[in-house]
């Protein structure tokens, strides 16, 4: 049987458009899986880092990161243009 992930948080970013990624989705269990599932359906990547889920799940709906998250955050964005630039390369 399949384990449910605990929990997740989406991210959302438009660079130049927005000041700050903010969280557009979270939850557990059932949610979570929820989440992932749409990320995959959308070919939208996912990043696995608890310490960063933890941070980022107790923030609420349509609240912008925090400072001091921007610096792994943007990693993350980073790894993500990465992805999508591959995949656009073929």
């Amino acid at each position: 049987m399949k384990k449910e992930p605990d929990k997740a948080v989406a991210l959302k970013y438009e660079r130049g458009k927005d000041p700050a990624p903010r969280v557009t989705a979270k939850g557990r269990g059932s949610i979570a899986e929820k989440i992932l599932a749409i990320a995959r359906e959308h070919n939208i990547p996912v990043k696995q880092d608890k310490t960063l889920l933890d941070a980022l799940y107790c923030l609420d709906i349509n609240e912008e990161i925090p400072e001091d998250l921007y610096r792994v955050v943007a990693e993350v964005l980073a790894f993500i243009y990465r992805m999508n630039r591959m995949k656009a390369d073929g």
